[in-house]
């Protein structure tokens, strides 16, 4: 009788085939591995906020008369992405006696229509819906639910500076 003799697996060289196998599975766990990292990063972390200006220069406070809104039109960057935009927008800016200013979004609060400064009434009327603002932006009459959105103002040489945007009716700088 021929013994057989009795060999653990660690002791036979490896084959072709399972040297193929070997590289396949390999090649297959580098691919999901590939696919996988990033759509967990994408799945489990936050996404980068948006990023614009938080303060925007809006323009020349020195040629402003108290009492008498003005229009005043700036330019805001957005980057989205790679991608930076410019977007321009509006304000309108009231000087008080005091010499404090104020800036109003250009949306009335009804239904978002665009305003303007009636000089003979001396108040900001929205000729959609009649709704009637006062100079410091309380409603004064209208459908319009709150008084006007304000931006948050700062005053540096002359040269009014604009941030966000609060509802009307909250406190702002």
């Amino acid at each position: 009788m021929e013994k057989i003799s009795e060999s653990t697996p660690g002791d036979q060289m490896p084959s072709r085939r399972g040297f193929g196998y070997a590289v396949i599975y390999g090649l297959g766990a580098l691919i999901g591995a590939a696919l996988a990292i990033p759509a967990a990063l994408y799945l489990f972390l936050p996404p980068k906020s948006r990023k614009q200006q938080s303060w925007v220069e809006a323009g020349d406070l020195s040629q402003l008369q108290p009492g008498t809104p003005q229009e005043m039109t700036f330019r805001r960057l957005h980057a989205d992405g790679w991608k930076i935009y410019s977007e321009k927008g509006t304000a309108w800016v009231v000087k008080t006696a005091e010499g404090k200013v104020m800036a109003f979004a250009p949306a009335c609060t009804h239904l978002g229509c665009a305003y303007h400064w009636d000089a003979n009434k001396a108040d900001f009327v929205c000729p959609c819906h009649a709704s009637e603002f006062a100079l410091d932006g309380t409603v004064l009459s209208g459908p319009a639910p709150r008084p006007l959105d304000r931006y948050e103002t700062k005053v540096e040489n002359a040269r009014l500076w604009l941030g966000p945007v609060h509802q009307g009716g909250e406190t702002t700088s």
